[in-house]
C-alpha cells in the first residue's frame, strides 16, 4: 500500500510542476505508466503526447534509473534535448545523434532511434540500469526506408524496460497495441482522437472563402455547404459562356484557367485574421517559385519594429557561413523575404536557412511559409491556417490523389495549442476540384499503420551473432510485419472455408463425383490451362531470345528501339551482360541517354550497323549528347519498318493439346442437350476452385514469409564467407557494424581492398557512389570521374555490384541499389578545397547545379559512411584516409548548423 501511495505521489508531484492541467488521455497514460505498464499513446498532432514521455523521464530520475528518449530525426532530438536540459539541468541530460555526443553517461539521454538500435546490437554498457525508453513518432515504423529500425528496437529491448510509444492518430491502434502486448508484455493502449484545437475546413473560390461543410444541416451524414456548391456552379456556367471554344487540357481542365495569385491569397487570409499560414506545395521548385512571386509583388506581412529581431535570429543561425558563399546561396533574397514575413521550407534549402525559418515562424516573425509535405513530419511548427493548393502529388512514380491519411497529416499543422481558439484548413478551388471528394478527404479518419519491417544483410548478421539462426527466425516471426501477415491469413482461411461450402453445392448441381460431368468440365479446364501454358512458354521463349540478343550487343552497335517513347535508332554506350535482366546504356537519335531493358524490345534486338565512339562519352552533358546523336543520324543507318509476318501458333502443333481436345469431343457429356447450361455451372465451379487454390497458396506464402527471406539472406552470406557453419566470420563482424543502404556492397569493397591507394578527396568521391541518389532517372551512366584512381575504383565497385546483383537474383532477394556516380566530382572538388559554386555545379543533374541544401545533406551522408569506414576498416591506410576525408568535407556550409 505504501508503494502505491508513493507511486501516486510521483504523478501528483509531476502534475504540480506543470503550468496546465493534464488532459484525460494524458492522465490515463501516466497512471498506466506509474502502475508498471508499457503504454502506447495515439493522439493527433499537437495534442500533447510528449507529456507522457516526459513523465517517463520524471519516473526514471525519481527512482534513480535511466531513460532513453528517442526521436526519428536529429532536429527533433536537438529540440527535445534543449527542452529537457532547461527542465532538469545539463548534468542530468545527454544527447547522442551520430555526429554529436554530449554527456552520454547522463541518466536521461536523447538520441535518434538508429543510435539506440546500434547500442542494442553492440550490447553497449550504456544499457545497464535502463528502466524506460520513450519512442517518439513511433508511427515512423511504416516508413519503407527506415521503419525497420523501430521494430528492431521494440523486439530487442530487455523485457524489464518499460516502453512508452507515442504515435500520431492511426486507425489500427488496437492492432498495434495487441502486437506490443505479445512482444513487450502488459501494454496499455490510450487513444485520443480529439484535436486540442478544433479544425474548420474551407474552400477558397477566387477571392471568396466558403465553409466546406454545411454546419446548419441537422442530418447525420456529411453535407457540402450549399452556398459553395451554388457559387461554383454559377461560376462554371459563366466561364463556359465566356470561354466558348477555348481548348481544354488533360482531364478536361481549361488551359486558360489562372488560379488566384499567391500574394492575393495571403492578403485575403491576412484580412480574415488567418495568418500565420503554411501553404503546402508538393515540389521544391514550386515553393521557391511561390516565394519569388510574392517578392515580385508589394506584399509585406511583417510588423513594425521586427527587423532587428529577425536579423538577430538570422545572425544566430547563419553567422558562421563564409561571406564569400552568401551570393551563391541566395542569402540576400532569402533575407529580404524574411524581412517581409515570407519564407520557403524544403529539403533543398541549406539546413541553417531552414532552421532559421523554423525559429522565426514559431516566434511569429515569419507569417507565411511555402513548404513541401516534409514539414508535416515531425518538426514542431504549427500555424493558424494550412493552405492546400492542389490535392494531387507526385509519389515517386506517378501523380496520385492525396489519401485521407495524408490530408489529415497535412491539415494537422493547423491550430496552435494555447494560442489559437480554432485552426483552419483552406483548399484552393480549381476546375478539377470536386468538393464532394474534398469533403470525403476531410471527414475520413483512415490512417492505418503498416509495418515495413524486412530483414536485411546488417540486421541478419547481427541477429545471427547475438542469438544464432534458430532464435533469429523465432524473433522475426514475432515482428509486427509477421503479426499483420498472420492476421490477414485468418481472413483467407475463412474465405477458403466459405468457398469449399459453395463448391460442395455446385458439385451436387453437376451430378456429384460420379455423375460424369465433373470429368467433362475437368477436361475443359485442362485445355484452358494448357493453352495458357503454351502462351506463357511462347512469351518466355521470346523474352529469352530478347535477353540473349541484348547481352550480345557491344559498344558502338546501332540498334532500333521498335516502339514507345524512345522508338528509333540508338547506339550502345555501355553493354550489360547481367543474366536475366540486361540493361545496356544507350543514346537515341533524339538525344535521350538512359538504360533500356527487355521490355523495350518485343522482338530481339539485332545490330543494324556499328559506329565509332570516343574513348570517353560524358553523356550527362547536353553538348555531348547532341554531338553523338548527330553522328548517329549521319551514319546512314535507318530503322527497319514493322514486320507484319504472322507466326504459326504453338498450340497448333502441340500433341498434348490435340489429345485433350479429342477426348473432350469423345466424352458422353459433349452431346448432352443441356451441355452449355451445365458448362456455365462448371465454369463457376472451376473459377471457384482456382480462387480457392490461389488463397491456399497465399496462406502458404504468408506464413513464415520473413523467416524464408532470412534463410535466403543467410544462404547468400554463407556463400560469400560472412557466415560459416552458423557462426559469424571476421568479415561478417565488419558487416555487422556497417549501417548503410548498400551495407553488403560496402563490406565487400573493404574486404577486397578496393579503396587502397586513394587520397582523401578521391575516397570521398568514390564512397559517394554508395549513398547518393540522383533526382533524375539513370543509374550507372558510364564510368567517369575526375582522376584515374577514382575511375579505377568506381569500375571495381561496379564489377562487385554486378556480381552481387546476379547472386541476389539467384537467391530471389531484392537487388542492392546501383552505385550512382552523380555526386563523385562535386564531393571530390569540395574535399579537394574548391569553392562552393564550383562544387555545386559539378554535383548537378542534367547540367543544373545541385541545391545547397541537397549538397550539404549528401556531404553529411558521405561523412557518415566515411566515419563507419574509419571505425570498421582493418586496413590502417584506408581507415586513416577516411578520417582525413571527413575532415576535408566538414568545412564551410557543411559544418554550419550540423543539427
Amino acid at each position: 500500500m505504501t508503494d502505491h501511495r508513493s507511486r501516486t505521489s510521483e504523478l501528483a508531484r509531476f502534475s504540480a510542476e506543470l503550468k496546465f492541467i493534464l488532459d484525460p488521455f494524458q492522465h490515463d497514460a501516466c497512471r498506466a505508466l506509474e502502475d508498471g505498464h508499457g503504454v502506447l499513446v495515439c493522439a493527433p498532432t499537437g495534442a500533447g503526447k510528449t507529456v507522457v514521455g516526459e513523465f517517463a523521464v520524471h519516473l526514471a530520475l525519481a527512482s534513480g534509473g535511466k531513460c532513453f528518449y528517442t526521436t526519428p530525426i536529429k532536429a527533433l532530438s536537438n529540440q527535445k534535448f534543449a527542452d529537457l536540459t532547461e527542465r532538469y539541468g545539463r548534468d542530468s541530460v545527454g544527447l547522442l545523434t551520430g555526429d554529436q555526443s554530449i554527456n552520454p553517461d547522463a541518466p536521461v539521454v536523447v538520441m535518434t532511434t538508429e543510435v539506440l538500435r546500434n547500442m542494442l546490437y553492440a550490447s553497449s554498457d550504456a544499457l545497464r540500469g535502463l528502466s524506460y525508453v520513450v519512442m517518439d513518432e513511433v508511427h515512423y515504423l511504416a516508413d519503407r526506408f527506415r521503419g525497420a529500425v523501430w521494430e528492431e528496437v521494440i523486439l530487442h529491448l530487455p523485457s524489464d524496460v518499460r516502453l512508452v510509444s507515442l504515435s500520431a492518430t492511426v486507425s489500427n491502434a488496437e492492432e498495434f497495441g495487441a502486437w506490443m502486448e505479445t512482444v513487450r508484455g502488459d501494454t496499455t493502449v490510450v487513444v485520443d482522437e480529439t484535436r486540442p484545437v478544433p479544425l474548420w475546413q474551407h474552400v477558397m473560390v477566387g477571392k471568396r472563402m466558403f465553409d466546406l461543410f454545411d454546419t446548419k444541416s441537422s442530418e447525420q451524414k456529411v453535407l457540402v455547404d450549399e452556398d459553395l456548391v451554388r457559387y461554383i456552379r454559377h461560376r462554371e456556367s459563366a466561364d463556359r459562356m465566356n470561354n466558348w471554344g477555348v481548348p481544354r487540357g488533360r482531364g478536361g481542365m481549361r488551359r486558360d484557367f489562372r488560379p488566384l495569385p499567391r500574394p492575393e491569397v495571403l492578403a485575403r487570409l491576412d484580412d480574415e485574421g488567418l495568418l500565420p499560414a503554411i501553404t503546402f506545395i508538393f515540389s521544391r521548385a514550386g515553393c521557391d517559385g511561390a516565394l519569388a512571386q510574392c517578392l515580385r509583388s508589394r506584399l509585406d506581412l511583417s510588423r513594425e519594429g521586427e527587423t532587428a529581431e529577425i536579423d538577430a535570429i538570422i545572425e544566430k543561425h547563419t553567422g558562421d557561413l563564409p561571406k564569400t558563399d552568401l551570393e551563391v546561396l541566395g542569402y540576400w533574397e532569402w533575407r529580404e523575404a524574411l524581412h517581409r514575413g515570407l519564407a520557403a521550407h524544403h529539403a533543398g534549402m541549406l539546413p541553417a536557412f531552414r532552421h532559421t525559418v523554423e525559429d522565426l515562424f514559431v516566434r511569429g516573425l515569419v507569417r507565411a511559409v511555402f513548404a513541401t509535405e516534409t514539414l508535416a513530419l515531425g518538426i514542431n511548427m504549427p500555424a493558424r491556417t494550412v493552405v492546400l493548393e492542389r490535392l494531387v502529388k507526385f509519389n515517386g512514380e506517378t501523380h496520385a490523389e492525396l489519401t485521407p491519411g495524408e490530408y489529415t497529416q497535412l491539415t494537422g499543422r493547423a491550430g496552435r495549442r494555447g494560442i489559437d481558439i480554432e485552426g483552419h484548413a483552406v483548399v484552393l478551388w480549381q476546375p478539377e476540384v470536386d468538393t464532394s471528394a474534398v469533403a470525403g478527404l476531410a471527414s475520413t479518419r483512415t490512417y492505418p499503420l503498416r509495418s515495413s519491417f524486412r530483414p536485411g544483410y546488417n540486421m541478419s548478421i547481427n541477429l545471427i551473432d547475438r542469438m544464432g539462426a534458430d532464435e533469429s527466425r523465432a524473433l522475426l516471426e514475432r515482428s509486427f510485419a509477421q503479426f499483420q501477415a498472420d492476421r490477414s491469413v485468418v481472413g483467407l482461411v475463412r474465405g477458403i472455408e466459405r468457398n469449399e461450402g459453395q463448391l460442395r453445392k455446385l458439385r451436387g448441381q453437376l451430378g456429384g463425383e460420379d455423375g460424369g460431368f465433373l470429368e467433362y468440365i475437368s477436361l475443359r479446364e485442362r485445355i484452358r490451362q494448357r493453352e495458357r501454358q503454351l502462351a506463357q512458354q511462347s512469351r518466355t521463349d521470346r523474352r529469352g531470345a530478347a535477353v540473349s540478343a541484348l547481352t550480345a550487343l557491344r559498344r558502338g552497335d546501332v540498334v532500333a528501339i521498335p516502339h514507345g517513347r524512345r522508338a528509333g535508332l540508338a547506339v550502345i554506350l555501355e553493354p550489360d551482360t547481367t543474366p536475366n535482366d540486361p540493361r545496356p546504356l544507350v543514346l537515341t537519335a533524339d538525344k535521350w541517354a538512359g538504360r533500356v531493358s527487355v521490355a523495350d524490345f518485343p522482338v530481339p534486338a539485332e545490330p543494324l550497323g556499328h559506329m565509332r565512339l570516343p574513348r570517353r562519352v560524358d553523356h550527362r552533358t547536353a553538348r555531348a549528347r547532341s554531338d553523338l546523336a548527330s553522328a548517329l543520324r549521319s551514319t546512314g543507318i535507318s530503322a527497319p519498318g514493322r514486320s507484319r509476318r504472322g507466326k504459326r501458333s504453338e498450340a497448333a502443333d502441340d500433341r498434348e493439346l490435340a489429345t485433350l481436345r479429342r477426348s473432350l469431343r469423345a466424352h458422353p457429356a459433349h452431346t448432352r442437350p443441356d451441355r452449355e447450361q451445365m458448362s456455365r455451372i462448371g465454369e463457376r465451379y472451376n473459377r471457384l476452385l482456382r480462387e480457392t487454390e490461389s488463397m491456399r497458396q497465399k496462406v502458404a506464402a504468408t506464413t513464415n514469409s520473413l523467416a524464408r527471406t532470412f534463410d535466403r539472406i543467410v544462404g547468400l552470406l554463407e556463400e560469400r564467407g560472412f557466415v560459416h557453419e552458423g557462426e559469424v566470420t571476421t568479415d561478417g563482424r565488419r558487416l555487422a557494424r556497417i549501417y548503410a543502404e548498400s551495407d553488403l556492397l560496402v563490406a565487400e569493397c573493404l574486404r577486397h581492398g578496393l579503396w587502397r591507394g586513394l587520397g582523401p578527396a578521391e575516397l570521398a568521391g568514390v564512397v559517394s557512389t554508395l549513398v547518393y541518389e540522383s533526382r533524375q532517372e539513370g543509374g550507372i551512366l558510364g564510368v567517369s570521374g575526375p582522376t584515374a584512381p577514382i575511375r579505377r575504383a568506381v569500375a571495381s565497385i561496379i564489377g562487385v555490384w554486378s556480381e552481387l546483383r546476379s547472386d541476389e537474383a539467384r537467391h530471389k532477394l531484392p537487388p542492392t541499389r546501383e552505385p550512382d556516380l552523380g555526386f563523385v566530382t562535386g564531393v571530390y572538388k569540395w574535399a579537394h578545397g574548391d569553392g562552393l559554386a564550383e562544387s555545386l555545379l559539378a554535383s548537378g543533374d542534367q547540367g543544373a547545379p545541385l541545391s545547397a541544401g541537397d549538397f550539404v545533406r549528401w556531404c553529411r551522408q558521405v561523412i557518415d559512411l566515411l566515419d563507419q569506414i574509419h571505425s570498421t576498416a582493418d586496413d590502417p591506410e584506408i581507415a586513416g584516409t577516411a578520417a582525413k576525408a571527413v575532415r576535408a568535407i566538414r568545412r564551410g556550409v557543411v559544418a554550419v548548423d550540423a543539427a
